[in-house]
């Protein structure tokens, strides 16, 4: 089977993934994804409760994922010590990624500590800066991209799919939370004693930056929270989206 799919082309192998990931659970899709890409497969970590759910899949398999968060300089304090908390609970490395410092001098000196406040594109250039440069080194190499995207998180996530080629970063993104619920991500985490962020239980279902989230009230979106002041239905940071015109790698695979 292996030697069939190796000269399949990206869509033919999400196509594949797709197909196997309906029947498996979280520990299988992902013992699949690390089984799947050579010579890197990269799970970026906000270390929200999907991501700890996700890490704590990997990391009890022992699987052969690199593990790396953005570390965007402006996390809660709650989310740092997380981030050390789960560190100890597994005893692996979360790879922290910081952004090219003089990029963000100046950005801070054109637009002020907290400009992005200004207009939905001084935002962007914000995480431009802090969260999408830093992604595209942590992605630099590698064939695989895994997500704690869902399809309930919003009505463009919905739009995805379990395994999806991302003409963005030329990798294949790898979303094995896309079918589930809030609910039962909750009960997974419960259910293993996963590691979470304390503002989860006040509020914050969708946890950034600080100066960008809030808690959201009973029967808000999910990520209602995130960037409230602005006027628009569409609040992402940039991370996630393909832009038309990228070259798409061909990721290597070696076994499925």
């Amino acid at each position: 089977m292996a030697s069939a799919l190796a000269t399949a082309d990206p869509a033919g192998i999400a196509s594949v993934l797709r197909a196997r990931f309906v029947a498996a659970d979280l520990f299988e899709r992902l013992a699949m994804a690390a089984g799947t890409f050579t010579p890197r497969i990269v799970f970026t970590t906000s270390l929200g409760l999907e991501d700890q759910a996700i890490a704590h899949a990997i990391f009890t398999q022992d699987l052969d994922i690199e593990v790396v968060t953005l570390d965007t300089g402006r996390l809660f304090p709650e989310t740092y010590e997380l981030w050390a908390e789960t560190e100890r609970r597994y005893g692996r490395r979360i790879r922290g990624l910081s952004p090219d410092a003089v990029r963000l001098e100046a950005l801070v000196a054109e637009q002020g500590i907290d400009g992005f406040r200004a207009s939905i594109d001084a935002r962007r250039a914000c995480c431009a800066v802090r969260k999408v440069a830093p992604l595209a080194r942590a992605l630099a190499g590698a064939s695989g991209w895994i997500t704690g995207l869902r399809a309930e998180q919003s009505p463009d996530r919905a739009l995805l799919d379990f395994v999806v080629v991302d003409q963005a970063y030329g990798v294949l993104k790898i979303n094995p939370l896309y079918d589930w619920t809030r609910d039962r991500l909750v009960a997974f985490v419960q259910a293993h004693e996963v590691p979470y962020n304390p503002l989860h239980d006040r509020g914050f279902l969708s946890i950034g930056c600080a100066p960008c989230t809030r808690a959201v009230a009973p029967g808000e979106p999910e990520r209602a929270g995130r960037w409230w002041w602005e006027q628009s239905d569409r609040r992402e940071c940039g991370l996630h989206r393909s832009p038309e015109g990228s070259a798409v790698a061909s990721p290597v695979l070696v076994a499925v």
